[in-house]
């Protein structure tokens, strides 16, 4: 029998492969492509580049599991309840990080890297170069996609369609990327609909599909095609990245680890409890957005400031101190704003007598 006694039930396999998926990214950023100074990328342990190359792989795995969570979190909610759930899990920590990240900046990146209040005032808007001024740190551009993700979630919970049309949903998008990504190729439409990575969430969501007992042909045939456009789109990430970063990637080797990704999280779907403390894997699994949001940028400013004839025990001694910092922002920051700042937006809410159906415990539970 499938694991859905309880909508709100913790999916514990999960917080460890957030884990992972996110030290597959910082395998990427140390050894094969990290943050531009000067004009000139930086590679802290550049010999890491035949395997750490293929890290970024972890950001897609990042959004199949996303879209199960995004499913999960919105069941049983109304669009306000949704988006205030959803904003009070991102967007407090996002702050304090990028503004963390912009304190170290300011005090240890010169002469390496430069900041100042512009563009922290343009990165409290989280897409910040529309508004002309970059990224505190480039790995922000993942969470502009999320968030794109969560507002069309929202739209269509308003509209009464989400999740009882998910399939529907589902073919007009990925019609909709494949319509773009072969013929049109607009800029416009791939930011708007997300066409660069619709099958990954796609793939999540039908995942919790799988999860709450759902079966049948019609739902293993959007299960592969949604695979299938996964894993075309993680192939076609190569084609940008490529001459982007000067790197060569095997097409069989990505679209291995596309399905490999996949398959793990399915099954971690179906663990019913992981056999380690639940505190550790609570731990392992809510560091792992403060620490996403700033091992790059922040990693690298302290690397610099050292400039170690020796990168690698500075490099692990950075990342471990950095999973510390990511700890000790959930434990402490993360954990009790998230809870007032939804506390306080559903207070108002009410007021205004919007529904929430908020649950007791915070939304984000999986």
């Amino acid at each position: 029998m499938p694991p859905t006694a309880h909508p709100n039930s913790r999916v514990e396999a999960l917080d460890l492969l957030r884990l992972a998926a996110v030290l597959a990214v910082v395998l990427y950023h140390f050894g094969f492509w990290g943050p531009a100074s000067h004009g000139i990328p930086q590679v802290a342990l550049p010999w890491l580049t035949p395997i750490a190359k293929y890290g970024y792989l972890g950001v897609p795995a990042f959004f199949v599991i996303s879209g199960f969570v995004i499913a999960y979190s919105a069941e049983g909610r109304t669009a306000t309840g949704f988006a205030i759930a959803r904003f009070s899990r991102i967007y407090p920590t996002f702050v304090f990080c990028m503004t963390l990240t912009c304190l170290a900046i300011v005090v240890l990146g010169p002469p390496h890297f430069e900041t100042g209040i512009r563009q922290w005032l343009a990165n409290l808007f989280i897409a910040a170069p529309p508004l002309g001024q970059p990224y505190m740190d480039t790995s922000y551009w993942s969470l502009v996609i999320e968030v794109m993700f969560y507002a069309w979630v929202a739209v269509l919970i308003a509209a009464g369609l989400f999740p009882r049309r998910i399939d529907a949903i589902i073919l007009v998008w990925l019609g909709i990327t494949f319509a773009n990504e072969l013929t049109l190729d607009a800029p416009l439409l791939e930011k708007l609909f997300l066409t660069d990575d619709s099958g990954f969430f796609a793939v999540g969501l039908l995942i919790y599909q799988f999860y709450r007992g759902r079966r049948g042909p019609a739902l293993y045939g959007m299960f592969a095609l949604s695979i299938g456009t996964a894993v075309f789109q993680s192939i076609h990430k190569t084609v940008k990245l490529a001459p982007l970063t000067g790197g060569t990637f095997d097409a069989w080797t990505v679209a291995a680890i596309c399905l490999a990704s996949i398959a793990i999280i399915f099954v971690a779907t179906r663990i019913r409890h992981v056999p380690l403390p639940s505190a550790l894997v609570l731990a392992a699994g809510g560091l792992t957005y403060p620490l996403y949001l700033l091992h790059m940028q922040f990693g690298y400013v302290l690397l610099t400031r050292q400039a170690p004839a020796n990168p690698v025990p500075s490099v692990v001694a950075i990342i471990l101190a950095t999973t510390l910092l990511a700890w000790m922002v959930w434990r402490f920051v993360e954990r009790p704003a998230q809870r007032s700042v939804r506390d306080f937006l559903s207070g108002r809410a009410s007021r205004f007598g919007w529904r929430l159906k908020l649950p007791a415990a915070v939304g984000g539970s999986v």
